[in-house]
């Protein structure tokens, strides 16, 4: 991809909550071609990379019995990639803003390592292989996609960064629809290393693909073409977000976020949150086919549930720019705990229209919530460690990971499905009471918007 060098002058600027903004480079002068590309780009390796997850309650049914596997040894491995591709997060925005990694090669790791990780729940024979080749190396892999995938929009677009993070966020769950679809009709024990071989193939060709072209302009760049930063920080005509979305006060560091009240808060809206989704992309596929709904049922409400999470986000992003970014959440973590009490009822008496309708609520409401996160982080801590300190709160995802599968798994041991949907409705639920007492650090409560 060439660049081109800017005739204009590049200087820096402030706005009244002391962001810094570095003007006078088009996306033409950086890249050659409009920023557009690369929110295709982002959003093309997304909608490659998050197979491993959205995908994986397709086939876990078919691995349950091979070689002497139970259900509960094969999800595990799954609560096991969503530790390590939330966990690499963090460190990979740590060595990006120092220039250690770059995004290119970040990206192009990553779907060699995705690839593996397919290559081996297609292929391996021991359980130790497929924690090593798909826990772990699939799931850093498709970490250091998503990291540095959202962080390349949240850059290229900080004028519209809500709605760019929630299309290409979304194409992290709705990209792997088609093949949920088809692994559900059509995948066996018997043609699993084909059909996740060809699967491979064609993530390892997108996402290296998209990676090689991938670039991050500089720090702190305001598009030329855009409104002066300045103004939009102010206009509450042109940009909505403002009078609903207060900026952050001031900018905190990684370490000082630690130390914040807020960011527990948040961190365990998150874990509750990740919890509820994790569980359903486990366990939904295996609760339909086992009360006589079938494989092809299963397979829809799996895919229902990718589908209305990856387009929930979209919607859930633009609404938050004009509603507020808390108070969307929180909505749609009590539709997300709903629906866990919809799923588990039409589940019992096979009401296949309910379960479509409780995936849909599943997906829009514990699924939205990471397109969520990249807002509030900006909006509560600030813009200059925005990517860092994304992946600090990301990493909730791995408790959350180990709650929903790790702990569903001794409930529905003891006390059968109900108890496991009844705990993660009330875990969405509780997370939607958390997010209702999330409060701006540093700002008097006099100055906070109305709730």
């Amino acid at each position: 991809m060439s660049e081109h060098r800017t005739t204009t002058a590049v200087r820096e600027v402030k706005d009244v909550y002391g962001r810094r903004y570095r003007v006078g480079e088009s996306d033409l002068d950086l890249l050659g071609r409009s920023r557009s590309w690369m929110l295709w780009l982002s959003g093309a390796a997304m909608f490659a990379a998050g197979l491993q997850q959205y995908g994986f309650g397709a086939i876990a049914p078919v691995l349950t019995g091979a070689h002497g596997w139970t259900f509960t040894e094969v999800v595990v491995s799954l609560a096991v990639w969503a530790v390590a591709q939330s966990s690499v997060v963090f460190p990979a925005a740590w060595l990006r803003d120092r220039g250690r990694l770059s995004p290119s090669f970040a990206v192009v790791l990553g779907g060699i390592l995705c690839a593996i990780g397919l290559v081996t729940l297609g292929h391996a024979s021991s359980l130790a292989v497929v924690f090593v080749g798909y826990s772990l190396l699939g799931g850093i892999g498709t970490g250091l996609v998503y990291g540095t995938c959202v962080g390349a929009v949240m850059r290229w677009f900080p004028d519209h960064t809500a709605t760019r993070v929630g299309a290409v966020s979304g194409a992290f769950a709705y990209g792997s629809v088609p093949f949920v679809l088809v692994a559900g009709f059509g995948l066996s024990f018997g043609n699993r290393g084909v059909l996740l071989d060809v699967t491979a193939a064609l993530v390892l060709v997108i996402v290296v693909g998209a990676g090689v072209l991938l670039r991050y302009p500089p720090r702190n760049w305001w598009p030329s073409g855009a409104p002066d930063p300045r103004e939009w920080a102010r206009d509450k005509v042109r940009n909505r977000t403002v009078s609903v979305n207060r900026p952050a006060v001031r900018h905190y560091r990684p370490a000082e976020l630690l130390r914040c009240g807020t960011t527990f808060a948040l961190y365990v809206t998150v874990v509750l949150a990740a919890a509820v989704l994790l569980f359903d992309l486990a366990y939904l596929a295996t609760f339909v086919a086992e009360q006589g709904g079938g494989t092809g049922l299963a397979a829809v409400a799996l895919a229902v549930l990718a589908g209305v999470t990856g387009t929930g986000r979209v919607l859930l992003g633009w609404l938050s720019d004009r509603v507020g970014r808390r108070r969307i959440l929180q909505l749609a973590l009590v539709a997300g705990g709903i629906g866990q009490f919809v799923l588990f009822y039409s589940g019992e008496h096979r009401q296949a229209f309910g379960l479509v309708f409780g995936a849909a609520l599943a997906g829009l409401g514990n699924g939205c919530c990471y397109t969520l996160l990249t807002g509030l982080v900006r909006e509560y801590f600030g813009e200059e460690s925005a990517l860092q300190n994304f992946g600090v709160l990301y990493s909730a995802k791995a408790v959350g990971a180990l709650l929903g599968i790790g702990l569903a798994a001794l409930v529905v041991t003891a006390h059968g499905y109900f108890g496991a949907f009844a705990a993660a409705g009330i875990f969405s639920l509780a997370g939607a009471v958390l997010t209702g007492r999330l409060t701006q650090p540093g700002r008097p409560k006099s100055l906070l918007p109305a709730r």
